[in-house]
């Protein structure tokens, strides 16, 4: 399969306004995190490491580039200069092992960070505030314990098992990762538990105590369909940037 630079521009493009996004909505408010998109069997789209990057809020697609799940060139000429995230096992093995994923997304929103070390799992706290994020919290977010970087399989293999099925994991003093059918769901996936937690943050702070949203309610809860909760929220998260 021959993957002419034309053809791999608009994904380039769209990893890198996924970063932007991350950074917009404070859940990368440095250097540190990264996206990738897979192309194939094989290779997937990475934000890179190289001398020119400046964080995530300034992602361009010069900075996206097309590696193996091993982590060599996709194609012969595609690094010259940059290298694939030291933790590009966190996305290989979720692509590996989860063939319905095509994008993952790993970041380090500090309130995800505070919120789980101070207890606070991510929970239905909310209803029709986030329906998607009610829905996802309602279903589960599971942690790795293990505040290490994710660097090879070994470990990437241990952050899975904790994962399981889930769309979002978080890592206990590191961060989260967030899988989805495309980027926009990944991303959009992370910025819902992300305003969950910061929101968890909030009321403990005030001097609340968080509350499971009732069953009857969560029933009542519609699916609004993916051209709402994903192509709408996604349109609105790019004109955001402007």
């Amino acid at each position: 399969m021959t993957d002419p630079s034309t053809e791999l521009a608009p994904l380039r493009w769209q990893v890198a306004d996924a970063c932007r996004v991350l950074a917009a909505r404070d859940l990368a408010p440095g250097y540190l995190g990264h996206i990738s998109l897979r192309i194939d069997e094989r290779r997937l789209l990475v934000r890179c490491r190289g001398p020119q990057e400046r964080g995530l809020a300034w992602t361009t697609a010069q900075d996206v580039h097309l590696v193996t799940l091993d982590g060599e060139p996709g194609t012969p000429d595609e690094l010259q200069g940059w290298d694939p995230p030291n933790e590009l096992p966190l996305h290989a093995e979720v692509l590996r092992t989860r063939p319905e994923v095509t994008a993952v997304v790993h970041a380090h929103p500090e309130t995800v960070v505070a919120a789980d070390l101070a207890g606070l799992g991510i929970r239905p706290i909310i209803g029709a505030f986030d329906m998607p994020g009610t829905k996802l919290a309602h279903a589960g977010v599971p942690v790795y314990p293990r505040a290490v970087l994710i660097r090879n399989r070994t470990l990437a293999a241990e952050m899975l098992a904790a994962m399981g099925s889930c769309p979002v994991v978080l890592l206990r003093g590191h961060g989260l990762t967030s899988a989805g059918a495309g980027v926009p769901e990944a991303v959009l996936n992370a910025v819902s538990v992300e305003r969950i937690a910061r929101l968890s943050l909030t009321v403990v702070s005030a001097g609340g105590r968080l509350r499971d949203l009732p069953e009857a309610d969560m029933a009542e809860l519609p699916d609004l369909g993916g051209s709402f909760n994903h192509d709408t929220a996604w349109r609105h998260e790019l004109a955001r940037l402007a």
